[in-house]
């Protein structure tokens, strides 16, 4: 895959997510009942980065728990086995805010997956969405309460973010 376009550097990402760590805990009025869960892959990291940066700026540690959605996927074919988000998820999320954490907000059909595991946990007394990038383009009606950036993009374009934890590296691109 050609690159297009840079997007975001390391600053840039570190930027945005101190911006949405704030905007967390404006919103709900502190981080009382406040749980961060990463879908799994790139979201899971980016959790971990929120978490840190709200016990930095409010002096105390947010729960935070990775999430598998790949038992809820709409189009992975369905067995027998327990789902994989609940053997990682383990944690009462009644009456918490979740907040779902993702690298990309694209169609909507991760976010959906994600919705269906939480509530398999549980009933959250709301959940909301987190991320790093709304590159547009949805076949849901889902949309983010917090977002690092809007990246129009065309469909046949791709949004990669690339993390430290995951790819030895921290940017965000376009490739075709």
């Amino acid at each position: 895959m050609k690159i297009k376009a840079y997007i975001m550097d390391e600053k840039a990402i570190e930027r945005a997510v101190f911006r949405i760590a704030h905007e967390i805990i404006e919103k709900n009025k502190g981080v009382d009942n406040i749980v961060l869960v990463g879908i799994k892959t790139r979201g899971w990291p980016l959790a971990l980065r929120l978490a840190k940066k709200i016990e930095e700026i409010e002096g105390s540690r947010v729960p935070v728990f990775p999430l598998d959605i790949t038992y809820y996927r709409d189009d992975v074919e369905k067995d027998d086995r327990a789902p994989l988000a609940v053997q990682s998820f383990d944690y009462n999320i009644k009456d918490k805010t979740v907040v779902l954490v993702d690298d990309v907000l694209y169609t909507g059909r991760t976010v959906r997956a994600a919705l269906d595991a939480i509530v398999d946990q549980g009933r959250p007394k709301n959940v909301e969405l987190a991320v790093l990038i709304d590159r547009g383009h949805r076949e849901l009606p889902i949309r983010a309460d917090f977002i690092g950036k809007n990246v129009p993009t065309s469909r046949s374009e791709r949004i990669s973010v690339r993390l430290e934890e995951t790819d030895k590296i921290n940017q965000v691109v376009i490739t075709e």
